[in-house]
C-alpha cells in the first residue's frame, strides 16, 4: 500500500499499525546493510508511536492523515531522544534534545518514525557517502549511489522499508535521489513549509518535503507538512491545458554531458504532453552559467556559519573543510551582492521563461553513476565541478523558489541494468497545486512502477537484497 491506502486501514481498523511497524522494522532490519539507508534504527520509539495510534483508533478518535505509516526523518533535523549526527563524525554520538517543527508535524499526523535516514555530512553533496557509514545506495543497483542528500529516505522507500520518508531540498536533493531510486519527489516554493521556530528560512533555497512512490503520497505529506491547502483533494481536478516549456541544454554548466536515455525521457515526456492536449514548446535558457556564482557563495557561507568548534575540523569531510574555507572568504559585502543577485535572478527567470506554466528539463545530465564516481577528497574543487556537471538544472528552482518535481517516468538499460530515469518539471512560483494536478495526470496516463522491478539488479545478477 501506499502511505494514502494504509493510513486509511489502519483508521479503519483494518491493519495494526504496531503489525505495520513491526513488518517495516524487520525489512529495515534486513535491507539496511546492503542500502546504507538509515543512519540509525529506532525500534523502541516507532513501537510506542505505533501503540499509541491503535490506542487511539480503539478509542474511536482519528490518529491523523499518516496514521501508522512508516516515515522515517532526515538526519538533518532533530527528533527528541533520537541520534542526530547530520551526517558528520564531528556530531557522533549526539542526540536530539528537542524535535524539530517539520518532523513534528509528521509525527503528530500520525507517522511511525523508524529511525534517522542517512544524509552526507551536513547535506552538501549530491552524493550520501557519509564518513564511518556504508554508502546510500539505488535497490536497482546497489553498486550506484541514490542520490543526496536525502539519499537515504529515498533508498528506504524504492526498497519498500517505508512508503514515504521525509527529505529536504536545498539544491536538488529531494529531486537528485527521487530520479537515482525511481521516486516522486517535489521540492515545494519558497516558504511553503515553515521550519519555524525550529530553523530559521535564511535566504530561502532550502525546502522541506517527502520522497514517495505516487504523487498522492507526496500530495498528501505536504498537507501535513503545510496545512491548509488541500493538495490531496485537489488532485480531483480536472485536469487543465498548460503551456510547457522543453530545455535540454544545461543551464549551470557549459561543461556537462547529457546522457542519450536522459535526453529521450524529456522527449517521450513532451511528445506525451503535447499528446494530453498541453501545448509545448522550446524554452530558452534562462541564464549563463557564471551567474551561478550567486548561489556558490549564499552556499559556502552556510558552510562555514555550522556552528562547530575549531577542534571538530579534523573529523569533517574534504568537501566540508574547503566549503567551509570558501565561505570564510566570502565578505558581508559579497554575501549582500549574492543575495540581491539571486533576485535578480529570479526576476530575469520569470522574464525568461513568462509564457510558460511548467518548464521540462531532465532532472539529472546522467543515470545514477557508481559508488564514488564523484567524490574526490584528493580534490573537493574537482569533486564540486562534477557534482554541477552531474545536476545542472536542479538548483533553479532553489534560486527561483519556484516548486519543482522530479517523475520516474522513463527506464534505460545502462551497462546491462535497469535504472530509473527521472524527469523534471518546474513551475510558477505558489503554482505546486496546478504542478502536482500534472504530475498525477502524467501518472494515470504513463504509471511508474512502484516497487523495484525484476531484473533490476547489480551487474545482471539476482539483487543482494532480499525480498527485491
Amino acid at each position: 500500500m501506499d502511505a494514502v491506502a494504509l493510513a486509511a486501514a489502519v483508521r479503519a481498523g483494518e491493519a495494526s499499525a504496531v503489525e505495520v511497524a513491526e513488518a517495516a522494522l524487520r525489512r529495515a532490519e534486513e535491507l539496511n546493510p546492503a542500502l546504507g539507508a538509515f543512519a540509525s534504527v529506532a525500534p523502541e520509539f516507532a513501537l510506542d508511536q505505533a501503540a499509541a495510534v491503535d490506542a487511539a483508533v480503539a478509542r474511536g478518535e482519528d490518529p491523523g492523515p499518516l496514521a501508522g505509516v512508516p516515515l522515517p526523518i532526515k538526519d538533518l533535523v532533530a527528533v527528541a531522544g533520537l541520534p542526530f549526527a547530520a551526517g558528520s563524525r564531528a556530531l557522533a554520538g549526539n542526540i536530539g534534545s528537542t524535535t524539530d517543527a517539520v518532523a513534528q508535524r509528521l509525527i503528530d499526523a500520525g507517522s511511525i518514525t523508524l529511525g534517522k535516514t542517512a544524509t552526507p555530512e551536513f547535506g552538501f553533496p549530491c552524493y550520501t557517502e557519509p564518513d564511518g557509514a556504508p554508502p546510500a545506495v539505488t535497490p536497482w543497483d546497489v553498486t550506484r549511489m541514490a542520490g543526496g542528500s536525502s539519499g537515504g529516505a529515498a533508498a528506504a522507500v524504492a526498497a519498500g522499508i517505508a512508503p514515504i520518508a521525509h527529505a529536504s531540498d536545498g539544491g536538488g536533493s529531494i529531486r537528485i535521489p527521487a530520479s537515482c531510486c525511481g521516486l516522486v519527489g517535489l521540492k515545494a516554493s519558497r516558504g511553503l513549509v515553515s521550519t519555524m521556530p525550529s530553523r530559521m528560512p535564511g535566504p530561502g533555497l532550502v525546502s522541506d518535503g517527502v520522497l514517495s512512490t505516487t504523487v498522492r503520497d507526496t500530495a498528501l505529506g505536504l498537507d501535513v507538512l503545510a496545512p491548509g491547502n488541500g493538495f490531496l483533494a485537489g488532485l480531483n481536478a480536472a485536469p487543465r491545458r498548460l503551456r510547457v516549456g522543453v530545455l535540454t541544454t544545461p543551464v549551470i554548466s557549459d561543461t556537462a554531458l547529457v546522457h542519450d536515455a536522459c535526453l529521450a525521457a524529456v522527449a517521450d515526456t513532451a511528445e506525451l504532453l503535447g499528446a494530453l492536449g498541453h501545448a509545448v514548446a522550446q524554452a530558452p535558457r534562462p541564464f549563463a552559467p557564471d551567474r551561478w556564482a550567486a548561489f556558490d557563495a549564499v552556499w559556502t557561507t552556510g558552510a562555514a556559519s555550522i556552528p562547530l568548534p575549531p577542534e571538530a575540523d579534523g573529523a569533517l569531510t574534504p568537501m566540508t573543510r574547503w566549503l567551509r574555507e570558501r565561505g570564510r572568504r566570502v565578505s558581508a559585502v559579497e554575501y549582500a551582492a549574492a543575495l540581491g543577485e539571486i533576485q535578480r535572478l529570479g526576476w530575469d527567470v520569470d522574464r525568461a521563461w513568462e509564457e510558460f506554466d511548467v518548464v521540462l528539463t531532465p532532472t539529472l545530465a546522467q543515470p545514477p553513476p557508481p559508488v564514488g564516481a564523484l567524490r574526490n577528497d584528493a580534490d573537493p574543487a574537482a569533486d564540486f565541478a562534477a557534482q554541477i556537471d552531474f545536476t545542472p538544472w536542479t538548483s533553479i528552482a532553489n534560486l527561483t523558489g519556484r516548486p519543482s518535481t522530479s517523475l520516474p517516468l522513463a527506464r534505460a538499460e545502462v551497462d546491462g541494468i535497469t535504472l530509473p530515469i527521472g524527469v523534471m518539471l518546474t513551475g510558477r512560483r505558489g503554482a505546486d497545486a496546478a504542478l502536482l494536478l500534472l504530475a498525477a495526470e502524467l501518472e494515470l496516463t504513463c504509471p511508474w512502477p512502484t516497487t523495484v522491478p525484476p531484473g533490476a539488479s547489480t551487474l545482471g545478477q539476482p539483487s543482494p537484497l532480499p525480498g527485491l
